[in-house]
Order: structure tokens, then C-alpha cells, then sequence
């Protein structure tokens, strides 16, 4: 690969303040790149949002070959249909294969912000309301983008195996991999979100992508049955976009170029595989487009063969990728009239978050000092940069790399 090119993907995002917090890049086995943007860090997990759907593919293909479940196996047959309202002929109809290629026929709606995953949520048991939606369209007729359905998935891992989904991941899939800094939330019943908040640190997630370009072999192991990883990266349903096809919980690109399959998360969240040039890359970020940069990583493959060595370019990258994980220098503050608001207590109206109260705190130019109210308890003081520099707190660290499920927490993540 051409460093010259990808150092120019570092000039892309600086010149545009891309909200990018990671990239890594794999090809033909190496590791070409395992960057973090600052203050993201090596070690810390990332939200990768809808990025699991095809994580809970990958784990029901696991189950699938262990005979747990059957890909083309009827809904009905893995959960009490006697429990089942709106049950008709479609319904019995409905399989995970249709579930996993989002043709489910429930009537699951994508607009609004995904209105019916919302509806979900508030809801007492979120399997048993999926299954309870009337049917729209015949199982395998019609694409329908639906989270809920992957949630069903996750919770037919459970019925089958007597395991959350993170839990048999653990010892079927994370274990193997090497992957042990992980958060799954779950529901009230204990069955992992299938359709997102899992959380994987990006080095783990780049683990994921090579075995998904390995048809589900790692290393002496084949974890993923060869037949079921071929089938989930093939085109199975048809969404909107006439280029895209979508697989079992991945979208697939077979007319670009190189053709290559994602799995994709809200935010910038993305895996992208490329069988053809044996490469795997992997962006985290904070709402921004991954495809502007990977228009960078598709010119940087030069060739298949090595290339010949070019010092002054590789110091470029090198030196671009200590940058990106340096702070930015401080500013000079804009003036504040600070002794009218510092030690003073602000309190607030009702809100969803029960944020009773904040002191602000200015002892210097640089650094703030914040602390919440937060329900019927105070928080640990928190710095806040006022030089353009952001602060994080050691306790949030802490909660981040030590305490992962702790960090899901909202009055945790306003802490941070």
C-alpha cells in the first residue's frame, strides 16, 4: 500500500476536522494501520452500533452449525406459538433466514427513526412484542430494514442455547478470537441487544473482519461453518439502493470496485471486507462519512506484489499518525466574566435525565472544574479544558477501560 496516499487521508480529515476516533487497516494478513484520533485511545471500546447486527449473524450461523437452530427453521418451532398473537399463515411462514435478510413481512418500520424499534423498547418483553406485529408482506418478499428483528435473532440464540447472546459469543466466538474487552447490554429477560450497543475495542472488531474474509476460519479453527459464512456475504434481499444488496445482517456491493461487503453502525461505525485485495478495514467515529476516507485506502492499493520502498513517505504517515493522536496546543480563552458564575449553583427544570444541578468552578485559565447533581446524588468534580483542549477525567478512564458495563450508564457518560 502507498503510504504517500494514506498520509493524505490524515491531511483530509485534519484540513476538515472529521470526527473520525479510529482507523485500522488490515491487508494480506498485516497490519498496515492501527491509528487512534485523540482523545480516543488505544484500548478503549467503541460503541458499534448497528455494527451488530452482524455480529448476532455471525453468532446464529455458530449456533446454526451446532445444531442448536436451523437457518430455514420456522419462528413457531423456536418460540411457544401458543403465545403468539396474529398468528396466521405468514407468520408461521416467517424463518431466521428471513430475519436475518431483513424480509421478515412484519410490519417493522425504518422511518421516523426507527419508530418501531422505539415502540419496542418501551414495551415489557421486547421478543414477545416483535413476534406479536401483524404481518405486512409475505416472509421473503420485501426488504423492510428492521433492528427488532435481529433482536428476535438474538433471543432464539438464548431459547436455543440456554446462553445470552454474549455469553455464547464468549465462548464460541469472542473467547477464540482473543477478544475479552467487551459490553453487551441486554433486555429485562436477559437477552443481549441483537441489534446494537454492543461495544468492541477496534482492534477486536478488525479480528471479526479477517475471520469474516477467511470464511469463518481462524487460524487452526473453523468457528463459522465455511457454507453459512459464503452464504451470509451473498445478496438475498433488495434495498432501495439499486448497487446494494443485503445479506444475512451485512450489506453487500458487488458492482464496486473491488466489490466488498460491510458491516455498518450508525455515527460512522464500519467494517469493510475486500476478498479480492485481501484488506479489512475498520472506522469508528462520532457521526461522520467513512466512505470519504476510503476513497483514500482504495487508491493507496497500488498492487498486489511488494512495492518498492519509499522512506520519505513512510515517515509522512508516521509522522501523521503520532499527530492524530497528539493533543491539539492550547489557545489563548476567550475572555469570561468568570468570578459571576464560578462557585455559583445553577439548578434545573425537570428533565429526562434528572440533572438537578451544576457548579461551575474557574481557579485559572486553562481548566474548569464541573460538578453535577445528578437524581439524589453529587458527582466527583470533573475538568472541563478551556484552552481548546477537552479534559477527561481519571474516573472516567476508569469506567471506560475497567468497568465497561458501568460506562452505559448516562449519569456515567455525562461524568465523562
Amino acid at each position: 500500500m502507498d503510504s504517500q496516499v494514506l498520509a493524505g487521508a490524515f491531511d483530509y480529515i485534519r484540513d476538515r476536522h472529521t470526527p473520525i476516533h479510529s482507523l485500522t487497516i488490515v491487508r494480506n494478513g498485516y497490519v498496515v494501520l492501527d491509528d487512534y484520533f485523540w482523545p480516543f485511545m488505544d484500548g478503549q471500546f467503541h460503541d458499534v452500533a448497528s455494527v451488530t447486527k452482524s455480529v448476532t449473524s455471525t453468532l446464529v450461523e455458530i449456533a446454526i452449525g451446532k445444531h442448536e437452530l436451523e437457518l430455514r427453521q420456522p419462528l413457531t418451532s423456536v418460540f411457544n406459538q401458543q403465545r403468539i398473537a396474529n398468528l396466521d399463515q405468514q407468520k408461521k411462514r416467517m424463518t431466521i433466514e428471513h430475519l436475518l435478510t431483513m424480509t421478515s413481512g412484519l410490519d417493522c418500520h425504518a422511518s421516523l427513526g426507527e419508530i418501531t424499534l422505539s415502540q419496542m423498547r418501551k414495551s415489557a418483553d421486547w421478543t414477545e412484542f416483535m413476534l406479536d406485529l401483524p404481518m405486512r408482506d409475505e416472509p421473503g418478499s420485501h426488504f423492510e430494514y428492521c433492528s427488532g428483528g435481529m433482536h428476535i435473532i438474538s433471543s432464539a440464540i438464548t431459547k436455543a442455547t440456554g446462553l445470552s447472546a454474549l455469553d455464547f459469543a464468549r465462548h464460541e466466538l469472542f473467547n477464540p478470537l482473543g477478544i475479552g474487552n467487551v459490553a453487551w447490554p441486554a433486555d429485562g429477560q436477559g437477552v443481549s441487544y441483537g441489534w446494537g450497543d454492543l461495544h468492541l475495542e477496534p482492534r477486536d472488531m478488525a479480528k471479526l473482519a479477517y475471520l469474516w474474509l477467511n470464511n469463518g476460519r481462524w487460524e487452526d479453527r473453523q468457528l463459522v461453518p465455511e457454507k453459512l459464512m459464503d452464504a451470509a456475504i451473498q445478496g438475498h434481499s433488495l434495498p432501495m439502493s439499486s448497487d446494494t444488496k443485503y445479506g444475512y445482517g451485512f450489506w453487500i456491493y458487488p458492482n464496486r470496485q473491488p466489490p466488498l461487503f460491510e458491516a455498518l453502525g450508525r455515527g460512522g461505525q464500519r467494517i469493510s471486507v475486500s476478498p479480492e485485495k485481501n484488506v479489512v478495514v475498520v472506522f469508528t467515529g462520532g457521526e461522520f462519512e467513512p466512505g470519504d476516507i476510503g476513497t483514500f485506502i482504495g487508491r493507496a492499493i497500488k498492487s498486489d506484489q511488494p512495492m518498492p520502498e519509499n522512506p520519505s513517505a513512510a515517515s509522512r504517515l508516521t509522522a501523521a499518525v503520532k499527530d492524530a493522536a497528539t493533543p491539539p496546543r492550547p489557545v489563548p480563552p476567550i475572555p469570561q466574566p468568570l468570578r459571576i458564575v464560578s462557585g455559583r449553583r445553577y439548578t434545573l427544570a425537570a428533565n429526562p435525565i434528572d440533572l438537578k444541578s451544576f457548579v461551575l468552578t474557574f481557579s485559572g485559565t486553562e481548566v474548569a472544574q464541573l460538578q453535577l447533581e445528578l437524581g439524589h446524588r453529587s458527582d466527583p468534580v470533573r475538568p472541563i479544558g478551556l484552552d481548546g483542549v477537552p479534559r477527561v477525567s481519571a474516573g472516567c478512564r476508569r469506567a471506560l477501560n475497567i468497568d465497561p458495563l458501568r460506562a452505559l450508564n448516562i449519569d456515567q457518560a455525562l461524568s465523562c
